[in-house]
Protein backbone atom coordinates (compact mmCIF):
# COMPACT_ATOMS: atom_id res chain seq x y z
CA UNK A 1 0.00 0.00 0.00
CA UNK A 2 0.81 3.44 -0.88
CA UNK A 3 2.77 5.64 1.85
CA UNK A 4 2.46 9.28 2.00
CA UNK A 5 6.13 11.24 2.20
CA UNK A 6 5.43 14.52 3.21
CA UNK A 7 8.03 17.55 3.06
CA UNK A 8 7.03 21.00 4.86
CA UNK A 9 9.52 23.63 3.90
CA UNK A 10 10.46 25.87 6.05
CA UNK A 11 12.95 29.08 7.17
CA UNK A 12 11.08 28.83 10.41
CA UNK A 13 11.40 26.20 13.66
CA UNK A 14 8.36 24.27 13.69
CA UNK A 15 8.82 22.99 17.04
CA UNK A 16 5.02 21.44 16.81
CA UNK A 17 6.42 18.42 13.46
CA UNK A 18 9.29 17.82 15.62
CA UNK A 19 7.46 14.59 16.19
CA UNK A 20 5.54 13.88 13.36
CA UNK A 21 6.24 11.67 10.47
CA UNK A 22 6.85 14.53 8.20
CA UNK A 23 10.70 15.80 6.83
CA UNK A 24 11.64 19.19 7.88
CA UNK A 25 12.93 21.22 5.14
CA UNK A 26 14.99 24.02 5.78
CA UNK A 27 15.04 26.79 3.33
CA UNK A 28 16.36 29.85 6.21
CA UNK A 29 19.61 31.51 5.87
CA UNK A 30 20.94 30.59 9.43
CA UNK A 31 22.53 27.17 9.46
CA UNK A 32 19.87 24.30 8.70
CA UNK A 33 18.82 22.95 12.74
CA UNK A 34 19.67 19.46 13.11
CA UNK A 35 16.56 17.62 12.09
CA UNK A 36 16.30 19.88 9.39
CA UNK A 37 17.28 18.69 5.64
CA UNK A 38 19.10 21.21 4.29
CA UNK A 39 19.40 22.21 0.71
CA UNK A 40 22.54 24.22 0.18
CA UNK A 41 24.66 21.29 -0.37
CA UNK A 42 24.81 18.79 -3.44
CA UNK A 43 23.23 20.40 -6.25
CA UNK A 44 21.35 23.15 -5.23
CA UNK A 45 20.11 26.87 -6.27
CA UNK A 46 20.64 27.87 -2.38
CA UNK A 47 21.77 31.33 -3.49
CA UNK A 48 18.57 32.22 -5.14
CA UNK A 49 16.37 31.36 -2.15
CA UNK A 50 15.67 35.07 -1.42
CA UNK A 51 13.93 34.83 -5.04
CA UNK A 52 12.83 31.43 -5.19
CA UNK A 53 11.35 30.69 -1.82
CA UNK A 54 10.54 27.11 -1.38
CA UNK A 55 11.34 26.04 -4.63
CA UNK A 56 14.55 26.19 -3.47
CA UNK A 57 14.29 22.87 -1.44
CA UNK A 58 12.28 21.82 -4.39
CA UNK A 59 15.34 22.12 -6.76
CA UNK A 60 17.36 20.25 -4.69
CA UNK A 61 15.04 17.22 -3.74
CA UNK A 62 14.71 17.04 -7.93
CA UNK A 63 18.37 16.93 -8.31
CA UNK A 64 19.13 15.16 -4.97
CA UNK A 65 16.47 12.81 -3.68
CA UNK A 66 14.24 12.22 -6.44
CA UNK A 67 14.08 8.36 -6.70
CA UNK A 68 11.64 7.75 -10.12
CA UNK A 69 11.35 4.21 -8.62
CA UNK A 70 9.48 5.08 -5.34
CA UNK A 71 6.41 3.88 -5.26
CA UNK A 72 4.76 6.25 -2.99
CA UNK A 73 2.83 9.44 -2.90
CA UNK A 74 5.20 12.54 -2.18
CA UNK A 75 3.82 15.82 -0.95
CA UNK A 76 5.11 19.39 -0.33
CA UNK A 77 3.69 22.01 1.90
CA UNK A 78 5.00 25.05 3.74
CA UNK A 79 5.82 26.13 7.23
CA UNK A 80 2.16 28.03 7.34
CA UNK A 81 0.10 25.65 4.75
CA UNK A 82 -0.68 22.27 5.35
CA UNK A 83 -2.92 20.07 3.82
CA UNK A 84 -5.75 18.75 6.22
CA UNK A 85 -8.12 15.67 6.12
CA UNK A 86 -11.75 15.95 4.59
CA UNK A 87 -13.29 14.97 7.93
CA UNK A 88 -11.46 18.53 9.13
CA UNK A 89 -11.77 20.88 6.35
CA UNK A 90 -14.58 23.29 8.42
CA UNK A 91 -13.16 23.09 11.76
CA UNK A 92 -10.54 25.91 12.38
CA UNK A 93 -7.31 24.25 13.20
CA UNK A 94 -5.35 25.08 16.24
CA UNK A 95 -2.06 23.77 18.54
CA UNK A 96 -4.54 21.33 19.89
CA UNK A 97 -6.20 19.44 17.09
CA UNK A 98 -3.22 20.05 14.40
CA UNK A 99 -2.18 16.35 15.18
CA UNK A 100 -5.65 14.92 14.23
CA UNK A 101 -6.16 17.56 11.60
CA UNK A 102 -3.57 17.20 9.03
CA UNK A 103 -2.72 14.54 6.79
CA UNK A 104 -1.21 12.18 7.16
CA UNK A 105 -1.61 9.07 4.74
CA UNK A 106 -2.97 8.62 1.61
CA UNK A 107 -7.05 8.35 1.02
CA UNK A 108 -8.29 5.51 -0.86
CA UNK A 109 -9.80 8.09 -3.26
CA UNK A 110 -6.63 9.08 -4.58
CA UNK A 111 -6.13 5.87 -6.07
CA UNK A 112 -8.07 6.87 -9.34
CA UNK A 113 -5.67 9.82 -9.60
CA UNK A 114 -2.27 11.13 -10.86
CA UNK A 115 -1.59 14.29 -8.50
CA UNK A 116 -2.95 16.44 -5.38
CA UNK A 117 -3.60 20.24 -5.82
CA UNK A 118 -4.96 23.25 -3.44
CA UNK A 119 -8.09 23.47 -3.15
CA UNK A 120 -8.45 27.24 -5.15
CA UNK A 121 -8.50 30.46 -4.07
CA UNK A 122 -10.42 33.43 -5.89
CA UNK A 123 -8.90 36.60 -7.06
CA UNK A 124 -11.79 38.10 -8.67
CA UNK A 125 -13.24 39.93 -5.43
CA UNK A 126 -10.96 43.07 -5.18
CA UNK A 127 -11.80 45.56 -3.15
CA UNK A 128 -12.69 48.51 -5.40
CA UNK A 129 -10.59 50.84 -3.79
CA UNK A 130 -7.45 48.32 -4.10
CA UNK A 131 -8.20 48.22 -7.70
CA UNK A 132 -8.06 51.77 -8.43
CA UNK A 133 -4.61 52.13 -6.09
CA UNK A 134 -2.77 48.71 -8.13
CA UNK A 135 -4.73 48.75 -11.62
CA UNK A 136 -5.29 52.16 -12.37
CA UNK A 137 -3.57 52.42 -15.44
CA UNK A 138 -5.59 48.99 -16.44
CA UNK A 139 -8.49 50.04 -15.73
CA UNK A 140 -8.19 53.42 -17.56
CA UNK A 141 -7.37 51.37 -20.44
CA UNK A 142 -10.42 48.39 -19.92
CA UNK A 143 -13.04 49.95 -17.67
CA UNK A 144 -14.75 46.55 -17.41
CA UNK A 145 -11.99 45.44 -15.05
CA UNK A 146 -13.53 47.79 -12.38
CA UNK A 147 -17.30 46.51 -13.22
CA UNK A 148 -17.48 43.00 -14.60
CA UNK A 149 -15.77 40.60 -12.01
CA UNK A 150 -15.14 37.98 -14.79
CA UNK A 151 -12.54 39.83 -15.95
CA UNK A 152 -11.17 39.92 -13.12
CA UNK A 153 -8.42 37.30 -14.26
CA UNK A 154 -6.00 36.05 -12.63
CA UNK A 155 -2.95 38.27 -15.26
CA UNK A 156 -5.38 41.04 -14.07
CA UNK A 157 -4.56 40.50 -10.48
CA UNK A 158 -1.04 39.20 -11.72
CA UNK A 159 -0.39 42.97 -12.74
CA UNK A 160 -2.22 44.42 -10.27
CA UNK A 161 0.16 42.90 -7.71
CA UNK A 162 3.07 41.57 -9.76
CA UNK A 163 4.20 43.87 -11.92
CA UNK A 164 2.58 44.49 -14.83
CA UNK A 165 2.73 42.54 -17.68
CA UNK A 166 5.51 40.39 -15.72
CA UNK A 167 3.23 37.31 -16.18
CA UNK A 168 2.87 37.72 -20.04
CA UNK A 169 6.17 38.12 -20.50
CA UNK A 170 7.04 35.39 -18.88
CA UNK A 171 4.58 32.95 -20.38
CA UNK A 172 6.25 34.13 -23.59
CA UNK A 173 9.20 32.17 -22.77
CA UNK A 174 7.63 29.23 -22.17
CA UNK A 175 8.16 26.47 -25.04
CA UNK A 176 5.90 24.36 -26.67
CA UNK A 177 1.91 24.59 -26.60
CA UNK A 178 2.33 25.49 -23.09
CA UNK A 179 2.84 29.01 -24.27
CA UNK A 180 -0.61 29.54 -25.99
CA UNK A 181 -2.39 27.79 -23.73
CA UNK A 182 -1.51 28.81 -20.18
CA UNK A 183 -1.81 32.69 -21.89
CA UNK A 184 -5.34 31.45 -22.45
CA UNK A 185 -5.39 30.16 -18.85
CA UNK A 186 -4.50 32.94 -17.05
CA UNK A 187 -6.20 35.94 -18.87
CA UNK A 188 -9.51 33.47 -18.59
CA UNK A 189 -9.36 31.97 -15.08
CA UNK A 190 -10.59 34.01 -11.93
CA UNK A 191 -8.73 31.43 -9.87
CA UNK A 192 -5.78 29.50 -9.05
CA UNK A 193 -4.34 26.97 -6.75
CA UNK A 194 -2.20 28.42 -4.57
CA UNK A 195 0.73 28.00 -2.35
CA UNK A 196 3.20 25.87 -4.88
CA UNK A 197 2.02 22.80 -2.93
CA UNK A 198 0.93 19.27 -4.64
CA UNK A 199 0.94 15.66 -3.63
CA UNK A 200 1.89 13.24 -6.43
CA UNK A 201 4.33 10.41 -8.23
CA UNK A 202 7.66 10.50 -8.42
CA UNK A 203 7.63 10.55 -12.50
CA UNK A 204 5.19 13.15 -12.77
CA UNK A 205 6.93 15.57 -10.38
CA UNK A 206 10.44 14.95 -11.83
CA UNK A 207 8.30 15.76 -15.28
CA UNK A 208 6.70 18.85 -13.67
CA UNK A 209 10.11 20.39 -12.58
CA UNK A 210 11.62 19.41 -15.97
CA UNK A 211 8.91 21.91 -17.38
CA UNK A 212 9.11 24.55 -14.27
CA UNK A 213 12.98 25.36 -13.55
CA UNK A 214 14.06 25.36 -17.11
CA UNK A 215 11.51 27.92 -18.29
CA UNK A 216 12.51 29.79 -14.59
CA UNK A 217 15.94 30.01 -16.01
CA UNK A 218 15.54 31.28 -19.36
CA UNK A 219 12.63 34.13 -17.24
CA UNK A 220 16.00 35.00 -15.54
CA UNK A 221 17.53 36.11 -18.54
CA UNK A 222 14.20 38.74 -18.61
CA UNK A 223 13.53 39.92 -15.15
CA UNK A 224 17.37 39.10 -13.26
CA UNK A 225 17.42 39.79 -9.73
CA UNK A 226 18.52 43.31 -9.04
CA UNK A 227 15.29 44.76 -9.80
CA UNK A 228 13.32 42.65 -7.49
CA UNK A 229 12.22 43.74 -4.60
CA UNK A 230 9.77 43.95 -1.96
CA UNK A 231 6.46 41.81 -1.81
CA UNK A 232 5.50 42.30 -5.35
CA UNK A 233 8.60 41.43 -7.45
CA UNK A 234 11.13 39.99 -4.94
CA UNK A 235 9.46 36.47 -4.96
CA UNK A 236 8.52 36.60 -8.76
CA UNK A 237 9.83 33.06 -9.75
CA UNK A 238 7.76 31.78 -6.99
CA UNK A 239 4.74 33.42 -7.79
CA UNK A 240 5.17 32.99 -11.44
CA UNK A 241 5.56 28.79 -10.70
CA UNK A 242 2.24 29.05 -8.55
CA UNK A 243 0.51 30.58 -11.41
CA UNK A 244 2.07 27.68 -13.85
CA UNK A 245 1.59 24.69 -11.24
CA UNK A 246 -2.63 25.45 -11.35
CA UNK A 247 -2.36 25.17 -15.54
CA UNK A 248 0.26 22.60 -15.54
CA UNK A 249 -1.05 19.76 -13.17
CA UNK A 250 -4.52 20.33 -14.50
CA UNK A 251 -3.12 19.67 -18.17
CA UNK A 252 -1.20 17.03 -17.60
CA UNK A 253 -2.49 14.89 -14.85
CA UNK A 254 -5.49 13.40 -13.73
CA UNK A 255 -5.72 15.91 -10.44
CA UNK A 256 -7.81 15.78 -7.80
CA UNK A 257 -8.06 19.41 -5.62
CA UNK A 258 -7.53 18.65 -1.89
CA UNK A 259 -8.52 20.92 1.42
CA UNK A 260 -5.56 22.71 2.81
CA UNK A 261 -5.58 25.46 6.00
CA UNK A 262 -3.34 28.21 7.36
CA UNK A 263 -1.62 27.53 11.09
CA UNK A 264 0.86 29.60 12.39
CA UNK A 265 1.88 28.32 15.67
CA UNK A 266 3.05 31.61 17.22
CA UNK A 267 0.18 33.48 17.14
CA UNK A 268 -2.36 33.18 19.92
Amino acid sequence: MKKLEMFCVTNKLLNFLDNSQYNLAWVGNEQAPENYLACNGGINIFYKEKFYSELTFHYWYWKNLLNLDNPNWVGFCQKRRFWVNKNFENIKININNFENQILKSPPNEWEKYDSIICEPIFVNKVKKIKMLKRGFWKILKKPSFFFNEAKQSINFHFDMHHGDNNLKKAINLIEGDDKKEFLEYVENSISFNPHIMFISNSKVINRWFNALFPWLERCENEFGFSNLKGYDTQRLYAYLAERYLSFWFKKNTKYLTWPWKFFDASQK
